[in-house]
């Protein structure tokens, strides 16, 4: 979306971490290349309703969705309102694409499992939880719904679609 300027960003601010993960780089990152930020906040489904009202009443270009577990729970009903409002969304996990999100680009939630099993599995063997590393994510993926894009009226550059993880046509 080249002509994009104004984006919406939805985060809870009932966890006040997570939130504050998401806006500390953004508004800095965002003038940098031209970019406006409207940050919408939602810690309920019909909070969810009211960001998206407010995102198109206020004609945002686009929308993000921070990463959060409730918002990983409503994945469906943000797919939904952003197919039903024609607001191209990207997400911080996959699981929204695979529900009709749009794009996302973040840590694979599938080694970060794998990664807490492994943790689990040494702490009942007898491992000190302190004696443990401090792990990052180190496997990030991008994953575009190339179906998602289409109903949205987008192309999707090859650039982009080349570099991508999975497309779900």
């Amino acid at each position: 979306m080249p002509k994009a300027v104004r984006i919406a960003v939805l985060i809870n601010p009932a966890n006040a971490s997570t939130a504050e993960a998401t806006l500390r780089d953004m508004p800095e990152a965002a003038r940098a290349i031209g970019l406006q930020i409207v940050v919408l906040n939602a810690s309920t489904g019909l909070e969810i309703e009211a960001a998206f009202a407010t995102l198109v009443r206020d004609r945002a270009d686009a929308l993000f969705v921070g990463a959060n577990a409730f918002f990983n729970s409503r994945r469906v009903q943000l797919a939904n309102m952003a197919a039903r409002h024609a607001i191209p969304t990207a997400f911080a996990v996959r699981e929204y694409v695979d529900a009709g999100g749009l794009m996302s680009y973040g840590t694979s939630l599938a080694d970060v499992y794998r990664h807490v099993g492994a943790y689990s599995g040494r702490i009942l063997k007898g491992a000190r939880p302190a004696d443990l590393p401090v792990l990052q994510s180190t496997k990030f993926e991008l994953v575009i719904n190339l179906q998602t894009a289409r109903m949205l009226g987008l192309t999707v550059p090859d650039k982009l679609l080349v570099a991508a993880d999975e497309v779900i046509e």
